[in-house]
């Protein structure tokens, strides 16, 4: 009959393709409950898709287009209104694009499309509260992203009406509009392909934020120490690889950033240069946003890396709030206002026992010695020496594992931060001191 059975039921594998087909991906653009629907159309409108070769090749001739092409050929034109400073903004912001452009089809390549790039398929294994965080931020994203390019975009705006129609030699104004738009289009795509690399390195990281909060508020409930470590492996091992992921643009961003300012603060001090608002405003426009979209990868790194490091002292708290409280709960009536650590208690004369105590009266010792053959008043000690031991040890793993954001085996901490700052801050007065004399 069995065989029977076997020979007539279809043949279904047991176990799914280990290589999910690209359809199992596949979000539909009409479906209200596409999480990345935005984000999709945030791309489509940077022209920014690097799904198939052909896309991408399209994608590399807007950003020649719009990057390189448009503020060239204005520049060259007979009528452009004379820059001092128009060198340094349009090389900065030119570098930037095309450093986010290339990092962004990089990491969609690698990643396999958006969703695995921002660990949408791995957060169903996560709590109900991480999951809602997590869609909440992802709504949040693209405000964070408006707030800091739609302010830089309208006063860049002001700034380049201002140029093309009270320094142009045009004589038509429609040709000055003309300019004057195209111009504002393509400072605007290269600030916002910039930003929109950073924010998105920010929605990684505050995933991994949530998941280490709710770690931290969840550990006293973790029943086994052997739960609380696959649970950490997992994230450090994702904080891994979002590390190998951005580890190129953050020093990449680091020492554009840094050599634009520098080549800017030369430019401005030297000698006979003609700094005001109307001259130096694009810069300074320029070079706030440039560090206001590394400010954001530097602080998100360093949140992370800090939220991680923090688990350390919660789990020394939670060893040391387990063994007080291991021989101060009674197991045939426990005290309910106790933290309910399971298989970490053990009775309050659990050492007592073990030791061989010789204090008290003759029918105490008589009584123990009656019942010195019974181990199991030897048990809740063995137990609670070795549940003592796997804490020490994982207390001892997390004190030599500590996780986070990293460049190239540096930690990126406030220390590491710190560190940065003041070799920043030397370099600065040391090029003011050699161009105008402060020492």
């Amino acid at each position: 009959m069995a065989d029977d059975a076997t020979t007539t039921s279809p043949a279904y594998p047991l176990l799914p393709s280990r290589k999910p087909t690209a359809a199992q991906y596949a979000r539909c653009a009409s479906n209200p409950r596409d999480e990345l629907r935005s984000f999709r159309a945030c791309l489509r409108w940077l022209c920014v898709d690097h799904s198939t070769r052909a896309r991408s090749a399209a994608s590399w001739a807007a950003f020649l287009l719009l990057g390189v092409a448009a503020p060239l050929s204005l520049r060259l034109a007979a009528s452009a209104p004379p820059r001092p400073f128009d060198a340094q903004v349009q090389t900065s912001l030119t570098l930037a694009a095309l450093l986010a452009s290339a990092c962004l089809g990089r990491l969609l390549g690698r990643a396999g499309g958006m969703r695995r790039l921002l660990y949408l398929d791995s957060l169903r294994r996560d709590s109900d509260d991480v999951q809602a965080g997590y869609a909440a931020q992802l709504d949040r994203s693209f405000r964070v992203l408006a707030c800091f390019v739609l302010p830089c975009s309208l006063a860049d705006a002001a700034y380049e009406a201002y140029y093309w129609y009270a320094r142009s030699s045009f004589r038509s104004p429609w040709w000055a509009a003309a300019c004057c738009a195209v111009d504002v289009a393509s400072w605007v795509y290269r600030a916002a392909l910039f930003f929109m690399v950073c924010v998105l390195f920010r929605i990684i990281c505050y995933l991994q934020i949530l998941r280490m909060v709710g770690f931290a508020r969840e550990f006293g409930r973790f029943a086994d120490v052997a739960a609380v470590l696959v649970h950490h492996r997992r994230i450090r091992e994702q904080l891994r690889k979002i590390s190998h992921r951005y580890r190129k643009f953050i020093v990449c961003s680091l020492v554009l950033v840094s050599a634009t300012q520098f080549a800017a603060l030369l430019a401005t001090t030297r000698p006979h240069a003609t700094v005001d608002l109307a001259t130096a405003g694009e810069l300074a426009l320029t070079s706030l946003s440039l560090v206001a979209g590394l400010l954001v990868c530097l602080h998100s790194a360093a949140k992370i890396t800090h939220k991680t490091q923090a688990i350390t002292s919660v789990a020394a708290a939670w060893h040391a709030d387990a063994t007080v409280h291991a021989f101060d709960n009674d197991q045939e009536n426990p005290d309910p206002t106790l933290p309910a650590v399971v298989g970490y208690l053990a009775p309050a004369n659990a050492y007592r026992l073990a030791a061989g105590d010789e204090s008290g009266s003759d029918d105490d010792f008589d009584s123990r010695s009656e019942s010195s053959l019974d181990d199991s008043k030897y048990v809740p000690f063995q137990a609670n020496n070795i549940c003592f031991q796997k804490r020490q040890a994982l207390v001892t793993y997390f004190e030599n594992n500590r996780a986070g954001i990293t460049v190239y085996g540096f930690v990126v901490d406030r220390a590491w931060l710190h560190a940065l700052f003041m070799i920043e801050f030397s370099l600065v007065m040391w090029l003011l001191g050699k161009t105008v004399g402060i020492s």
